[in-house]
Parts: structure tokens; C-alpha cells; sequence
């Protein structure tokens, strides 16, 4: 069995408000496998943003663990972070955050250049990531000649780019109305099951949620597998 591609022990995270300290994250423990993918729920608030950018070596835990394709990231120096988060990590977002000057194709060259990627591979892998997104005739636009639908599925052949191990989407559909949410999340989980990627995807939609091959619930500061 391959080794895990996330791992999270004893994670905490504390956040100091109004004078009180408030825990976020209560001793986080969770394992995310090779090619699953696994839905994080919760309600608003509960923290589960906190746990991706924790995950995703965006931000540093106060305590516990993370560690990411077998390399213990948690006290690592900001330049190995980089390059593996660089390297194994791609992450979506609710809103695009596409560069609105660039094209969608030179979007999703925009990190393989930044991994030293050779201009003319980028615009290969590029291309070849926007037809898998049903993108293609729409390679040349800038983002804002593209509907929502359209620049969230850019931001996932982007996230996809540098061929990640792990995906880390952040309520990907939760700008949309619900026809293109449904379309831009069905491609979300075809891409990664072809690409053989894992995702922790956050959602309010339980809908969508039922359809991961795990559910697990953040709330009071605890994850637990959801029913």
C-alpha cells in the first residue's frame, strides 16, 4: 500500500481575539491516502480553512504535526515548505484568484514556469489540462472574457499544472449558482480521479459531500469521520 500523501497529527492552531485565546484546532489527526477523496464539512466559522491553509504549509500550526508525501514539513525552513508545497500541492480556492492580465492558458503556465518549466512544456501541459476542462476554444481569453464557471475550471487545470500528489480546495463551488456548481465540481472529480490525485475538498453542500469517498466533519475544534 502506497504511503499516506497527507498526514496530520496532534494538529492544533490557536488564534489570540480580544484578548482570549481561541483554539481552533483541537489535536487534529487525519490521513489522506493516495487518489482519495475525501470531503471536509462543517459549519461556517468551525475552522476548516484553517485547516487547509495548515495542511497546504500556508500558514505554521502551533502544535502537532504535518506531514506531506512522507517528508515531516512542520518545522521545516520556509524554502523547503515552498518547494514542496510548489511541488506536491495544488490548491482551489472559492474565488479564482486568476491573474486577469494573462490569459487562461498562460494562468496555468504560470507555475510550471515558476517550477522551471521550460516555456514551450507549459504551453503543452497547459493546453492539454483546458481540453480536459472542456477549455480549449477558450485557451486565448483573459479571465474576464469567461464566465464564473469557466474561470473556476481554469483555476483547477492550474492547481493541476505541476502535477500535484495532493489537492486542497477551499469551497471550489461556492461562488456559483447551483447548475454550474454541480458542472465545475463533476469536473474537479473526474480530473483528479484521472490524474490519480488526492483532494480534502471543504463544501456546505452535502450533496456534492455524498459523493466523496470520505466525509469528515470539523466542528468544536475536532475532526471526526461524518455519518
Amino acid at each position: 500500500m502506497s504511503d499516506p500523501v497527507l498526514m496530520l497529527e496532534g494538529l492544533v492552531r490557536r488564534f489570540e481575539q480580544a484578548g482570549e485565546v481561541l483554539e481552533v484546532l483541537r489535536g487534529i489527526d487525519f490521513t489522506l491516502n493516495p487518489g482519495e477523496l475525501v470531503a471536509l464539512v462543517g459549519p461556517s466559522g468551525a475552522g476548516k480553512s484553517t485547516l487547509l491553509h495548515a495542511a497546504g504549509l500556508l500558514e505554521r500550526p502551533d502544535g502537532g504535526r504535518v506531514i506531506i508525501d512522507g517528508t515531516d514539513a512542520s518545522r521545516a525552513d520556509d524554502g523547503v515548505r515552498t518547494r514542496l508545497r510548489r511541488a506536491t500541492i495544488g490548491f482551489v480556492y472559492q474565488f479564482h484568484h486568476l491573474l486577469p492580465e494573462f490569459s487562461a492558458v498562460e494562468n496555468v503556465m504560470m507555475p510550471q514556469l515558476l517550477a522551471g518549466v521550460s516555456k514551450a512544456k507549459a504551453r503543452a501541459r497547459a493546453n492539454d489540462l483546458l481540453d480536459l476542462m472542456g477549455l480549449g476554444p477558450r485557451a486565448d481569453h483573459r479571465p474576464a472574457r469567461l464566465s464564473g464557471g469557466e474561470q473556476q475550471r481554469v483555476a483547477i487545470a492550474r492547481a493541476l499544472a505541476n502535477r500535484p500528489g495532493l489537492i486542497l480546495a477551499d469551497e471550489p463551488t461556492g461562488n456559483l449558482d447551483p447548475e454550474t456548481a454541480e458542472r465545475v465540481f463533476q469536473t474537479l472529480v473526474s480530473a483528479a480521479r484521472d490524474q490519480g490525485v488526492a483532494a480534502l475538498i471543504a463544501t456546505h453542500n452535502p450533496e456534492l459531500a455524498a459523493r466523496m469517498d470520505r466525509r469528515m466533519r470539523l466542528e468544536h475544534g475536532r475532526l471526526d469521520r461524518a455519518a
